[in-house]
């Protein structure tokens, strides 16, 4: 479809059907941009969250040896003893894991949250384009409804 190359369509040149299978496109498309935008927010607030930890470790209190509760899950954590004061094991995606000392953990989960939050700008562009899109798609779509004899 030439509209899929990034060229202009004149939506007056467009029947009712055509309309409503463009607008019904773009209403698939802006559900699924907003699904996208709300699981990087999760992912952001996550990020922020094991960047609170992370700063949080800092505390004099913590020392080796000490025990501890281990999350596994939200609601399962199993007891354990700290290690080392100093390092935290950081999930870097798909499951691998890697050591690093408090400052460049923090250092990664600061520069992970300016990623996903330079990623949900772009998208919220992306989704406002849409959403005016389908704005003027109903417009001309209402137009016609009226132009048209019964």
């Amino acid at each position: 479809m030439a509209a899929e190359a990034g060229e202009a369509v004149n939506l007056d040149t467009l029947s009712v059907q055509q309309l409503t299978q463009v607008k019904s496109q773009l209403d698939q498309e802006l559900e699924h941009l907003t699904s996208s935008f709300t699981q990087l927010q999760a992912a952001q607030s996550k990020f922020r969250d094991c960047l609170r930890c992370v700063q949080g470790g800092k505390s004099p209190a913590l020392k080796e040896n000490k025990p501890i509760l281990v999350p596994l899950t939200n609601s399962l954590y199993v007891s354990g003893t700290l290690a080392s004061a100093s390092h935290v094991l950081v999930d870097v995606g798909t499951g691998f894991y890697v050591e690093k000392d408090i400052k460049s953990a923090a250092e990664f989960y600061e520069n992970k949250m300016a990623e996903v939050g330079g990623n949900l700008k772009e998208l919220e562009g992306i989704v406002q384009g849409k959403t005016n899109n389908v704005r003027v798609i109903e417009q001309v779509l209402r137009q016609k409804m009226v132009s048209t004899p019964q």
